[in-house]
């Protein structure tokens, strides 16, 4: 059993017929994302050169998205899997204040801080994605129903 296949993953964000991003509850990270592949694939080599690209796009998008709705000193990018061998990527906003800052955050904590979470960050992170992914340009854009 595969966590990623039977569960959503988090509040849905943004999914197409490929992968689909959903927001992390996590309250130490807000904004913390993730990127993950609709079908049970181990490795980004596993994958078409096509689908490779548009996994990419994606998690460059929320990134963007992430970065504008939150202002973070600093984005971290992640794919292990190591522990759920399902191919997602993690897109995290981190804060020099933050519990584990420089540590990655699976990291040794540094410091006890909560970041505050804007107002319906939920629906901010939504709509930037949504506007940098138009489904004009991505034939395999199905929207994500709102949480």
């Amino acid at each position: 059993m595969c966590e990623l296949c039977e569960n959503e993953g988090g509040i849905l964000l943004w999914q197409d017929v490929l992968c689909r991003v959903v927001l992390v509850e996590d309250r130490d990270y807000p904004g913390f994302c993730r990127i993950i592949w609709t079908k049970h694939v181990k490795e980004m080599t596993d994958l078409p050169v096509a689908e490779r690209r548009h996994l990419m796009d994606v998690v460059f998008a929320v990134e963007g998205a992430v970065r504008q709705k939150l202002k973070p000193d600093k984005i971290n990018l992640a794919s292990l899997g190591n522990l759920t061998p399902h191919l997602h990527w993690h897109v995290i906003p981190r804060w020099i204040g933050d519990r584990h800052f420089p540590n990655p955050i699976w990291g040794e904590m540094q410091r006890d801080a909560r970041p505050a979470a804007p107002e319906k960050l939920a629906e901010g992170l939504r709509t930037l994605i949504h506007e940098a992914l138009q489904p004009a340009s991505n034939s395999n854009f199905v929207p994500a129903c709102p949480a």
